[in-house]
């Protein structure tokens, strides 16, 4: 089998990438200039030289391969356009022969009451709202004989990096804690990076039209999840409250979605395609870094 992925050199991409070549999956990957390259190489893949924007590219690589995996992301105003334009270059490459996978993420349902699944109704931050229309579309190609399949991850942590690490951790080397939204009670649906990994693998062989929440059903309080992480910096016990102006100034747009009370259950993926995440003692990991 080959695959054709994107943002393969990030940090989802090199464990999806590990994950893929762990299977026998031959990969080709996209790579955005040299650096990129020599990082998918070292991985086993081969290099795609091309941007998101390379839509003959995309297109040309994804009629090459038997699937394909969309990982890498596009930051600015045009995002959503960017997006959608390469996820339709890959479907129109693939056609009926092979599975799309395009990836979403659980922000797109806003707070939850309680554990929710797939079928929960969206209310997604400003900062994911875009994407509520562009999975709609992807999906769409189901109806037409596409092979398309959306897996949703949590919050990504693992091996001291995702936007835990990017957004509180590393801040916290500078202000001595690690910030909380207010009383730090409501909860994030997390997956480890390696675990989301095999999801992917296993997603290529998922029925056209499926959605998988990538959640490994550990939803905890943020405020633990933020006491590990000060833990991990030589700074235990140093979490410091903040109100969500505070956040907003410090973060940006990704505080509103950090301060969603989220709990959602990935046993659907575990049901249809056999996922069964191994990294589940999040807390002792983050305080660790692995």
């Amino acid at each position: 089998m080959r695959v054709f992925l994107t943002g393969g050199s990030g940090y989802l991409g090199r464990a999806t990438l590990r994950a893929l070549v762990r299977d026998g999956i031959e990969v080709a990957a996209l790579a955005r200039g040299d650096s990129s390259a020599r990082t998918l190489r070292d991985l086993g893949a081969t290099p795609v030289q091309g941007g998101l924007t390379d839509l003959a590219v995309l297109r040309d690589a994804a009629a090459r391969a038997d699937g394909a995996i969309h990982l890498a992301s596009h930051a600015g105003p045009d995002t959503a356009a960017i997006d959608l334009a390469a996820a339709q270059a890959m479907q129109d490459g693939l056609g009926d022969r092979g599975t799309y996978v395009h990836t979403g993420g659980v922000w797109v349902y806003g707070n939850t009451d309680g554990v929710v699944d797939e079928t929960s109704p969206q209310r997604p931050p400003r900062l994911t709202a875009w994407r509520l229309e562009n999975e709609k579309r992807v999906l769409a190609a189901a109806a037409d004989g596409g092979r398309p399949v959306l897996v949703m991850p949590g919050l990504v942590y693992g091996h001291g990096g995702g936007l835990a690490d990017a957004f509180l951790t590393e801040p916290a080397r500078t202000t001595g804690a690690v910030p909380v939204i207010g009383d730090g009670a409501n909860h994030w649906a997390l997956v480890h990076v390696d675990d989301i990994a095999e999801l992917y693998v296993r997603a290529l062989r998922a029925a056209p039209g499926s959605v998988y929440a990538g959640v490994s059903d550990q939803n905890l309080p943020l405020v633990d999840i933020a006491r590990a992480l000060a833990e991990s910096i030589g700074l235990p016990g140093s979490v410091e409250p903040i109100d969500y102006a505070e956040a907003e100034r410090r973060m940006g747009p990704i505080a509103e979605a950090f301060a969603l009370d989220q709990q959602l259950t990935g046993a659907k993926a575990r049901r249809e395609l056999g996922w069964t995440p191994t990294r589940l003692d999040a807390l002792a990991e983050l305080a660790t870094g692995k």
